[in-house]
């Protein structure tokens, strides 16, 4: 797999608070693509993408509280 790691600008972190972090994309080049935010505040963003088609999709605060969102950012463009 190849990955990356980049730095984002400030944004709504998942807790509410708005942070800047880093950006982790892996892509194996055959289907599998994880894209996942890890803000300064602690908070982590994550998104799957499989092989099958299928996305997961989740959210987890500073405190390791698992959270729903409503409108989840495609941040990976």
């Amino acid at each position: 797999m190849t990955g990356s790691r980049t730095p984002f600008s400030p944004e709504t972190a998942p807790c509410g608070r708005t942070s800047g972090g880093e950006r982790l994309v892996d892509d194996d080049g055959y289907g599998l693509l994880i894209r996942d935010q890890y803000f300064d505040c602690g908070c982590r963003r994550i998104r799957h993408e499989y092989h099958d088609g299928s996305i997961h999709l989740s959210a987890v605060r500073h405190d390791g509280k698992r959270v729903r969102e409503q409108d989840q950012p495609d941040h990976g463009s």
